[in-house]
């Protein structure tokens, strides 16, 4: 049975490069996008030159009033496009990023960052996963904030802990159903990001390579080449865990 993968904010950065690593796996693909539907086209097209069947849809996670709708849209989606009404892969992806030290933080910025980040993901998560087919897996995508603190970033990071400790609770509780689930987290990573922030300032990402031992910051490919082989039998006893992908920043 041919299997699919859906990617929340796959249509740039890490999530672009998440749906074009999984779709090389022969694994087709639903990627969502909030603003610019012809990058999400672009990625749609590029994917199916690869020879899986792929689309495309919406979704705002700032706007929790919309995941119904959303939740809608996709069912219709499996239906029409690809004659089923499962799928196999949530990857819960889509984010935003803001350099904001802890004293500037206001109650609006917090209430965004909580919707994007773990609110969403977990209702989201809570009304898709009755689709999702036995042997599926949940891959949260969080950050290695959590496990070393950078200045400005009190509020994603806070919430992206709490996203890994949800992933325990889904990984035990969905269990029974043969679901699996799992954190990724990455280390700095040179995409547009965060309004591209290690990319455009060459001196924080000279200081940010020298945090590892292999000197570099990370790529995209680094990311999405693991999220990739989550996907895949080879590992499938694999449940539970945060695997951070980040070069070995802070060792």
């Amino acid at each position: 049975m041919q299997k699919i993968a859906l990617i929340t904010g796959g249509s740039r950065g890490l999530g672009k490069d998440m749906a074009l690593s999984i779709a090389k796996k022969g694994i087709d693909v639903v990627i969502t996008y909030n603003n610019n539907a012809a990058l999400a086209d672009d990625v749609v097209k590029e994917i199916k030159q690869s020879g899986v069947n792929a689309a495309s849809l919406k979704l705002n996670m700032s706007d929790f009033k919309s995941i119904d709708g959303f939740v809608n849209d996709f069912s219709s989606l499996l239906q029409s496009t690809f004659n089923t009404d499962n799928f196999d892969f949530l990857v819960n992806n889509a984010g935003m990023g803001k350099t904001v030290p802890f004293a500037q933080v206001s109650e609006e910025l917090f209430d965004e960052f909580m919707n994007v980040h773990f609110k969403s993901v977990y209702f989201l998560t809570q009304k898709l996963v009755g689709k999702i087919n036995s042997g599926g897996r949940i891959i949260n995508i969080s950050t290695g904030t959590t496990r070393f603190s950078n200045p400005g970033y009190s509020v994603y990071a806070s919430m992206k802990g709490a996203v890994e400790v949800f992933t325990k609770y889904l990984a035990k509780e969905l269990g029974e159903k043969n679901i699996g689930a799992n954190v990724v987290a990455p280390g700095p990573v040179e995409t547009d990001f965060n309004s591209a922030a290690i990319r455009s300032n060459p001196q924080m990402k000279e200081r940010l390579s020298g945090l590892s031992p292999l000197n570099r910051v990370g790529t995209a490919d680094d990311i999405g080449s693991v999220v990739a082989f989550l996907c895949t039998d080879d590992a499938k006893w694999i449940n539970g865990q945060r695997i951070e992908v980040s070069g070995g920043i802070n060792i």
